[in-house]
């Protein structure tokens, strides 16, 4: 058999096997429905529209209080804002333990599970950033409990609530992601609700305080430090009166400690909120678990793809440090400081350089790839591929609103040639990683092709000889026990070692995948660590003026972390089934 033969059997027989499971697990649909199934589903539209009315009035609410927080000149404290997070918190983990103690205690609570909601490797990512938020919010509590003599308890009362309810959320989702709730569906529907609109207030505060500490302009120069050559201020945490001081001295290094880790409870709030989402969608769903194959993690043949994208991310990695701790020195010139952006913009000007073309291959491998389109419906994948489309109208906003700043200034000089060229790049990447990781999402995996083994045994008649004859040949031979022993050893060794080689397509693939992802990561280290060169870089300030730019900037570029973090989801998601 050719490798080509190989691969069309094996796309053909993917196919086949999904075709099968789907037809299999079909059921017929009765024409007698009965009234109480009418009247149960009146109550399900009344559910599913009360827990949207609940969204709605929690987010609008919290983005109100977390915006007016932001401001020095509205009177809303930032106390305010985290008196409502408390209870917010609070209320949401006690459903969530009503729950799963209503779900354990009941049969049939929860009969179906959607095989595709919450992998693992998607709850371990939620339980390695809930643990680095645990360890964010031990840090405040640290900081903010040398303030207690001068100002608000519920600074302190805050990251205490948070604590319990990321142990609590981070339990629950690992447990019953996967669930089809059939029982209290109404109730169901509004606690998931609560909790979805819980973590994303959360995340609108998170990243409001980041975005404050890297650009507001504080309106009293005295609590300010500026940082050399950034057209950006960072305001130092403020408790109340400059008068408050700190009763312990370790109350700076706890501060600048836990700003390094806002960027793992960010994305954790947001990898909560997906997973909610799809619970949501999930309630009463009757799920199909018939259709969904397992499929094991290897990097077996997979070289070029993962050697690449290591020296990326470490290439990148060193770049970065070194930009930050030039960007950071009190006393530095401006030659030094335009040669830490302009190794910051060559170095992202290679990295989505080369992940362009590799995904310009991976792209071409799906136009000759025979496998076909997905056909059933999956909350969890129209979750992803609208996630991944409207986070990176983020990064697509700053990119555009670079390319008319740089052309209507005429790109004069190499730092503004250099940004206009990676905002270019950044667009065309954007368009084409979104293309393939939505193409590669909407196909039905790979299955390996069996290899049948035919033994032949000896004992089988063959015309022109009787069974004496094959007797006595037999007992001739007569092969001692060692030998015939390490002949069936052979023979099994043999059958276990044999593993089908992946296909040149399905090698490739994997190849992009894994260097996309890497790719990925180092573009999600580098701005949610604290890169900044729009405002380093000061052509676009200057142009747009420091408060439309940094509007810009304060909301486009959340999204385009996330974004970042979400593709390397995808991507894994990509590689699994490639």
């Amino acid at each position: 058999m050719t490798a080509k033969d190989r691969e069309t059997e094996e796309a053909h027989l993917s196919n086949n096997i999904n075709v099968e499971s789907q037809a299999g697990s079909t059921c017929e649909p009765d024409l007698n429905i009965p009234s109480s199934v009418v009247g149960r589903e009146k109550g399900q539209n009344w559910g599913w529209m009360l827990s949207g009315i609940i969204c709605l009035n929690v987010l609008i609410l919290g983005c109100a209080l977390a915006s007016g927080s932001a401001h020095n000149d509205v009177n809303i404290k930032t106390t305010d804002l985290q008196m409502y997070l408390i209870v917010l918190l609070l209320l949401t983990s006690l459903w969530m333990i009503y729950y799963t103690i209503f779900t354990s205690r009941k049969e049939n609570a929860v009969v179906y599970q959607d095989a595709h909601a919450g992998p693992v490797w998607l709850r371990g990512g939620l339980v390695l950033f809930g643990l680095l938020s645990i360890i964010m919010d031990i840090f405040k509590i640290a900081s903010y409990v040398g303030y207690l003599h001068c100002d608000s308890a519920v600074k302190v009362a805050f990251p205490v609530v948070q604590l319990v309810f990321i142990l609590v959320q981070t339990y629950f989702l690992w447990i019953h992601a996967k669930d089809c709730v059939q029982l209290q569906s109404n109730i169901t529907r509004c606690g998931l609700m609560l909790t979805l609109s819980t973590n994303l207030v959360v995340w609108m505060t998170a990243v409001t305080e980041e975005s404050l500490h890297q650009t507001t302009v504080p309106d009293y120069p005295e609590n300010i430090t500026k940082l050399s050559k950034r057209s950006e201020y960072i305001v130092k945490a403020s408790y109340g009166d400059s008068e408050c001081k700190c009763s312990h001295t370790s109350c700076s290094i706890f501060k600048e400690a836990y700003y390094y880790l806002y960027p793992f409870n960010i994305e954790y709030s947001l990898f909560a909120s997906a997973m909610a989402y799809v619970m949501w969608k999930n309630v009463s769903r009757v799920a199909d678990e018939h259709g969904h194959h397992k499929i094991k993690f290897s990097l077996k043949d997979i070289f070029l793809g993962p050697v690449t994208g290591v020296l990326l991310v470490v290439a990148g990695l060193a770049t970065f440090i070194t930009y930050e701790m030039e960007m950071q020195k009190e006393s530095s010139d401006d030659d030094d400081n335009e040669k830490a952006v302009m190794m910051h913009f060559v170095m992202n000007i290679v990295i989505v350089s080369l992940m362009s073309i590799s995904t310009v291959i991976g792209c071409a491998i799906h136009k000759v790839d025979h496998r076909e389109h997905v056909s059933e419906k999956n909350p969890t994948r129209s979750l992803d591929v609208g996630l991944l489309v409207g986070a990176s109208l983020g990064q697509f906003i700053i990119s555009y609103y670079t390319i008319v700043a740089m052309v209507a200034t005429e790109a004069k000089g190499y730092l503004n040639r250099l940004n206009l060229a990676w905002a270019i790049l950044m667009v065309i990447q954007l368009g084409l990683q979104n293309f393939f990781i939505i193409e590669g999402l909407h196909r039905e995996p790979f299955h390996e092709v069996q290899t049948v083994t035919v033994v032949l045994n000896p004992y089988v008649l063959q015309p022109g000889k009787e069974l004496s004859s094959l007797e006595e040949s037999d007992m001739e031979k007569k092969p001692n026990p060692a030998s015939t022993e390490h002949g069936l050893h052979g023979l099994h060794g043999h059958a276990a070692e044999h593993r089908p080689k992946l296909s040149w397509k399905r090698r490739v693939l994997k190849e992009v995948c894994v260097f996309l992802l890497l790719g990925n990561v180092i573009l999600w280290i580098m701005p949610a660590f604290g890169a900044r060169p729009q405002f380093d870089h000061d052509t676009e300030t200057e142009f747009y003026n420091f408060n439309m730019w940094a509007a810009v900037v304060n909301v486009g570029l959340p999204f385009g972390i996330f974004y970042r973090m979400h593709s390397v989801a995808s991507l894994f998601e990509v590689f699994m089934t490639s």
